[in-house]
């Protein structure tokens, strides 16, 4: 694929989902995807150790250091 064409898809990519990321409740986030296991992580602080953890109806596990919501691991990413 050519190179402009690659950083054009992606850019569109990226502004689109630039106004949902805005309206996190936080201002940083590292955000890893593992495709082989189709799942996305999405970290709130670095590093994410989490000391607990609860699992959403939808598939949404929530992990949190304390009280403190620290990152979501979303499972079947991409079907969502």
């Amino acid at each position: 694929m050519e190179k402009k064409l690659l950083k054009k898809e992606m850019l569109s990519e990226v502004f689109k989902a630039t106004p949902h990321l805005l309206r996190f409740p936080v201002t940083k986030m590292w955000i890893d995807y593992d495709k082989e296991a189709d799942i996305l992580y999405i970290s709130f602080d670095r590093p994410q150790k989490a000391t607990d953890s609860d699992m959403s109806q939808d598939g949404i596990l929530h992990r949190y250091r304390g009280e403190k919501l620290v990152g979501i691991t979303i499972l079947d990413a991409s079907t969502r």
